[in-house]
């Protein structure tokens, strides 16, 4: 059972991951792999929309993705934004990216290969991560300009479609923790937390939300 409290505090920092961007046209669009094919859900609608000409799906398969997403995550994600009707030749494929980071550089080279002029990308990830993959991505790429999107939704709908509410709330301390350990090892760019969501993210450690915790010595994004 979770209670009252670990709920709002978890709000805490999924209202925290929010970065609250308003979309407008970009030069590419950026999906992230994951577990969640939300993510190419979101990607072909905004492509749909006409906020960009061009998809780059990125990532190879992690411990969480290797049985459902067999080929990759990147290719899963290419085969339903084509089943949602975003055309073959505006998605390219970067299948191996196995964390944020490389998630950015691999997609710059790539983009570089087609030579691709960027001068800004709309960052589509998992609505708990917004605020971990611009953090990254303004390190990794600072010039050009970031606009994040995700799913909309609510907290409770978004554990309700993973069908696993602790699962999700450890992700949600996981996220939070990278954004205060990463910028110190190089990986992001510093961002200034609430004091309410540092007592939040706190309380959830000490109540046992923590197996997406890292290593503090951890050298991956």
């Amino acid at each position: 059972m979770i209670s009252a409290q670990a709920w709002a505090d978890a709000q805490q920092l999924w209202d925290f991951q929010q970065m609250g961007h308003e979309l407008r046209p970009c030069s590419v669009a950026i999906g992230l792999g994951s577990h969640d094919l939300g993510v190419a859900d979101t990607t072909a609608d905004l492509y749909h929309r006409g906020m960009m000409p061009l998809i780059v799906f990125t990532g190879a398969t992690s411990r969480t993705t290797r049985d459902r997403m067999p080929r990759g995550e990147a290719e899963h994600y290419r085969e339903r934004a084509m089943e949602l009707g975003v055309p073959d030749n505006a998605i390219l494929v970067e299948p191996r990216a196995r964390n944020t980071g490389e998630n950015i550089r691999f997609s710059r080279v790539l983009l570089e290969e087609h030579r691709t002029s960027v001068s800004s990308v709309l960052l589509i990830s998992k609505p708990y991560e917004e605020r971990r993959a611009y953090a990254t991505a303004r390190k990794l790429w600072p010039d050009v300009e970031w606009v994040c999107a995700s799913t909309p939704m609510t907290l409770p709908d978004y554990a309700d479609s993973i069908g696993d509410p602790r699962l999700v709330i450890d992700m949600l301390v996981g996220a939070q923790q990278r954004l205060i350990i990463y910028p110190r090892q190089g990986f992001m760019i510093e961002q200034e937390t609430p004091d309410v969501v540092k007592m939040a993210y706190k309380r959830l450690c000490d109540h046992g939300f923590t197996s997406r915790l890292v290593s503090e010595t951890v050298d991956r994004t």
